[in-house]
């Protein structure tokens, strides 16, 4: 592959242009993006070369490439490698992120979310449910499960204006630091679809995490459900 006078292959220098385009706001989900004609135009490499930028832009999954229509922004996706509020996830896309409470109250009755919590299996629980959009668009159901007695401060209207991770470190003093997660496959009830906006039946990426504090102290237990198409998760494999 060409290389430009720093030594870095020309089609990184079109893959990381374009990316920029995308992160600073100026290309948005849907929008088309340049060529590969265009772009070897305007970058002076060839036709090879543009093309390889466009299938490594796709294969990170900034983009989709439509046999006959062209080269498109996809939509965005959440990346899982590391721990971080929703907001934190959307603004890294430059998308507004906000949460629609469907639920907030105690609840007993969950003596294997309490054990994972290290409390008494007959412990209330502080259950909220949140509908999680990014720029109005849904991205996920979560259900967080913390400690009624610890917690019982927490608002409905706290939670739909800002970040759960927030309010734990602003309120609590809580810094949340590692997560232990086991992820599988369910199906959309008929519920979680409308929530959604997805078929019924869809393949959903089912997360279940235990968030513990800096201290190792678990404060968190979260079950979420994200369109498989929304959602990436990258593993790296060593030898």
């Amino acid at each position: 592959m060409p290389r430009n006078r720093n030594g870095i292959p020309a089609y990184q220098k079109i893959q990381s242009a374009v990316q920029r385009r995308i992160e600073s706001g100026r290309l948005k989900p849907g929008d088309a993006v340049d060529s590969e004609r265009e772009l070897a135009r305007l970058h002076r490499v060839s036709l090879m070369t543009a093309r390889h930028a466009l299938s490594m832009l796709e294969r990170e999954g900034m983009v989709q490439r439509r046999r006959g229509a062209g080269t498109f922004v996809a939509p965005p996706k959440i990346h899982f490698n590391k721990l971080m509020s929703f907001t934190e996830q959307m603004g890294g896309r430059n998308l507004a992120a906000h949460s629609k409470v469907l639920h907030c109250g105690p609840t007993d009755g969950e003596p294997e979310v309490a054990a994972k919590l290290g409390l008494p299996s007959d412990a209330q629980l502080l259950k909220i449910e949140r509908l999680r959009l990014g720029a109005d668009d849904p991205f996920a159901i979560e259900t967080c499960y913390l400690s009624a007695a610890e917690f019982s401060g927490l608002t409905r209207a706290q939670l739909e204006r800002g970040s759960l991770f927030s309010l734990l470190q602003q309120d609590y003093a809580i810094q949340l630091s590692y997560a232990d997660e086991e992820i599988d496959a369910t199906a959309a009830d008929a519920r979680t679809a409308q929530l959604l906006r997805v078929a019924r039946d869809l393949p959903l990426l089912r997360m279940r995490q235990v968030l513990y504090s800096s201290k190792a102290k678990p404060v968190l237990y979260v079950t979420g459900l994200y369109p498989s198409d929304r959602h990436k998760l990258l593993i790296r494999r060593y030898r």
